[in-house]
């Protein structure tokens, strides 16, 4: 049996940086109110592009890296939860972009904890006989938001990262475990789709994204820190890279986990929450830093949570 491989990474990132100084012009916020509260100093917003054209740019990348051609792939899968359109899926319109006209192609929508579910799924299908495929997380988030709702719209980023997974007797990912909680599922919500037709009309519903921060504070720190501890178990681990929402949420995960903060690197200052892309922009900056680097046996844990609620945990060996 073959196992999936991360043979290579890749990040984008929209150029323009909006400051939290930024949204004082239009919004009741403060640069202290937010950094005090998230750690979050900036972000980036994509302006013409869309999620699929930033995913785009990560599919080229891990092609010029891996020196791959796109016919060589059999499947690319996207996380995301702020798609182009409902259909085709931003993964059809990336295959389509880069010419993998051998490759099946399809999204994951598991908001924040997107990019674990889609590796673990690619994962699966390297194991069933499949070669190589990329997994990219990919959010636009900035057009879901209500830009004058500073509970949430100062959160928030754009940017796409993926990586390259190849079927190989050596495993990159050891262990998995996936959780979701629909019971409450409404503590987030973003796109909300009108129920309006000639034979019913419900009432309007906000369609800007919305959350529970005190639930999902609550569900972050509990439910998540109590299923990585399980996961974990007694695992040496080099370095714990968690979905980046909140600097303070990740500082108690690793107070509870009685971890040094040093294995928690954080990026989320730069980006904000960029959902679904906030795991593999990390990874890739980590190993463009050389903190961490492929095949060296580092044993690293993937954390994403979030929307659904949905979360879970990925030991990798790079």
């Amino acid at each position: 049996m073959s196992f999936g491989k991360i043979t290579a990474t890749a990040r984008y990132l929209p150029k323009k940086v909006v400051t939290n100084e930024d949204l004082t012009k239009w919004m009741d916020t403060s640069d202290e109110w937010i950094q005090s509260r998230t750690g979050i100093r900036q972000r980036h917003i994509a302006e013409a592009e869309n999620t699929s054209d930033m995913c785009f740019k990560v599919a080229e990348k891990l092609m010029t890296k891996s020196k791959l051609e796109p016919v060589d792939l059999d499947f690319v899968i996207v996380a995301t939860m702020s798609p182009d359109y409902t259909s085709p899926s931003v993964a059809c319109q990336v295959q389509g972009m880069i010419g993998a006209n051998q490759a099946m192609a399809f999204d994951v929508t598991a908001a924040c904890a997107g990019f674990v579910y889609a590796l673990a799924t690619a994962e699966n299908f390297i194991r069933s006989g499949m070669k190589r495929g990329l997994v990219i997380g990919g959010e636009k988030t900035s057009k879901l938001l209500d830009w004058e709702d500073r509970s949430s719209a100062v959160l928030f980023g754009d940017g796409a990262a993926g990586v390259l997974l190849e079927a190989s007797e050596q495993a990159s990912i050891m262990k998995q475990m996936l959780r979701a909680d629909g019971e409450r599922a409404t503590s987030l919500t973003a796109g909300y789709r009108q129920n309006k037709n000639p034979f019913c009309t419900n009432p309007e519903v906000n369609p800007s994204l919305a959350m529970d921060g005190r639930g999902i504070w609550n569900f972050a720190l509990n439910d998540v820190t109590k299923s990585l501890k399980e996961f974990i178990g007694d695992e040496s681990v080099d370095y714990y890279l968690l979905h980046q929402a909140n600097k303070r949420i990740i500082e108690k995960i690793a107070r509870k986990m009685n971890e040094p903060i040093e294995k928690f690197p954080m990026n989320l200052m730069n980006y904000g929450n960029t959902s679904a892309a906030s795991i593999p922009i990390l990874l890739d900056e980590l190993i463009e830093a050389g903190i961490l680097t492929l095949n060296e046996k580092q044993k690293v844990v993937l954390t994403g949570y979030g929307g659904g609620l949905a979360w879970g945990n990925l030991l990798i060996q790079l």
